[in-house]
């Protein structure tokens, strides 16, 4: 599994995490955004009126009303990248991430409104009245090279397929792992049930909603989605207005920070303006999915006599998604203050790094190099060899980075009891005897747990979190 890890961790760094990703992303939204003069403000309101259904007709063609492609698409980004997303950029790069998250969903608008109008423009009619859409689609009518024979090359029809291998691919990464992750993590902090009681569950439940195509999937999500946002934004409202007089701290900090990067503060060690741009466009892209292609696919199936209509419509996903339900998720957070604190909890073995000596946190020269290490990557070294471990404590100098932050008071366990025995670490990564062997102790948190976490302090207590959950 840490192979697996370390692997998808290599890939996000020649794409995800890579600077061309934030340039290509931002760069194609700011072109259509001037391009089309600013679609995404001059048409909001018509937008609105498109999806209350001003202008349907009963004779339009398609599987799916306006509100339910929006709902369906709303779907598949409203959950996950609200929840466990925002939570990790703010975690990664600090309150300036969550700016450049918004950031991203304002250009994607545009982004979005012209992938979206297109995807329905070129859509095909099936002969049962049924449609089918998306980027494969256009890709493989538009994309094609004709020579000055008249030869025509479909390279377009290589490019779809290409393109609906690696969404089918994505699917199974970005479209079901985080969220399988984060909802198993929320359930499992809220009331203790097991990872993989979660996913059954979850997997039988989607199988019955799958089955019954687009139709049934946009019946499910045009009552569920609407409900769900209601009840988080209640749940939310509650921590922010329980934390008033950290509000404008909050904003402050947020906007304060955009081109400075952030400071470390409480366990938090800090994190680079480059780093903010980079998690905030990575985790707003997760998000709200704009330029990704995915959402175009259920946009397709929307009954529309023009394409633009239904571009429009697109338009207001990403200001739900992310410029709404997004910023609350990150209002709760930054006002509550957890995000700066270590919190009991069971480290992930992917957050884990052994240094090679004890570093003191209070120690300002220290703390520095700490912070350079995390923050900016600068080398410090590693451990190599085996841990000391009595009663379920390391008795080996070393330094455990947990989270971004320096563990503390953690606690090594065999099958839920105190180990005692040697543990093998290469290059500051522990190797386990076996999977039951955990470690238990203070560090910073992120993403499902961070925002569970946040969501009880409210006056609602323990009862926040079941908002989340």
């Amino acid at each position: 599994m840490q192979k697996i890890n370390d692997f998808l961790i290599m890939l996000d760094g020649y794409i995800g995490g890579h600077p061309w990703f934030v340039i290509l992303l931002l760069g194609t939204g700011i072109f259509f955004t001037l391009y089309l003069k600013f679609p995404q403000f001059r048409y909001f309101r018509h937008a609105i009126d498109v999806v209350k259904g001003k202008y349907d007709h009963h004779l339009d063609i398609g599987d799916t009303s306006h509100f339910q492609a929006l709902s369906t698409a709303l779907s598949g980004t409203v959950g996950t990248g609200n929840i466990a997303g925002v939570a990790l950029a703010i975690h990664l790069g600090g309150p300036a991430a969550l700016f450049w998250m918004l950031v991203t969903a304002a250009i994607g608008m545009c982004t979005k409104f012209a992938e979206v109008l297109i995807s329905h423009k070129y859509r095909d009619v099936l002969p049962d009245g049924s449609v089918s859409g998306g980027p494969m689609y256009y890709m493989k009518k538009r994309l094609n090279i004709t020579t000055k024979n008249g030869r025509v090359i479909k390279t377009g029809a290589v490019l779809g397929t290409f393109f609906a291998v690696a969404t089918v691919l994505s699917s199974f990464g970005t479209g079901s792992l985080p969220q399988i992750n984060s909802i198993s993590n929320s359930i499992f902090t809220t009331f203790g049930i097991k990872h993989v009681i979660t996913g059954a569950v979850l997997s039988a439940v989607l199988a019955l909603i799958i089955i019954g195509g687009i139709k049934r999937i946009a019946k499910v999500t045009e009552k569920l989605v609407p409900g769900m946002a209601v009840f988080y934004f209640i749940g939310a409202i509650c921590v922010i207005v329980t934390n008033y007089q950290n509000i404008i701290p909050s904003m402050i900090s947020l906007f304060s920070t955009v081109f400075t990067g952030t400071a470390a503060v409480g366990g938090f060690m800090g994190a680079s303006i480059a780093f903010a741009i980079n998690r905030g466009v990575n985790r707003g892209l997760f998000s709200n999915e704009a330029g990704q292609g995915s959402a175009p696919i259920a946009h397709s199936s929307a009954r529309a006599p023009e394409p633009v209509s239904e571009g429009m419509v697109a338009i207001l996903e990403p200001f739900i998604d992310t410029i709404i339900i997004c910023m609350l998720t990150g209002l709760v957070i930054l006002s509550s203050g957890i995000w700066t604190e270590k919190i009991e909890n069971q480290f992930q073995t992917a957050d884990m790094i052994f240094l090679d000596r004890v570093y003191n946190e209070n120690d300002p020269q220290e703390k520095e190099m700490l912070n350079d290490f995390v923050v900016y990557g600068k080398p410090l070294p590693l451990y190599n060899g085996r841990l000391d471990v009595s009663d379920g404590e390391i008795s080996t100098p070393v330094t455990l980075i947990c989270s971004r932050s320096v563990a503390e008071d953690y606690t090594v366990y065999m099958n839920k009891l105190p180990f005692t025995g040697t543990i093998d670490v290469d290059e500051g990564k522990w190797q386990p005897a076996s999977s039951s062997m955990t470690v238990t102790g203070k560090s910073l948190i992120h993403s499902a747990p961070l925002t569970t976490l946040a969501f009880e302090r409210s006056f609602l207590g323990k009862w926040g979190r079941y908002t989340v959950s």
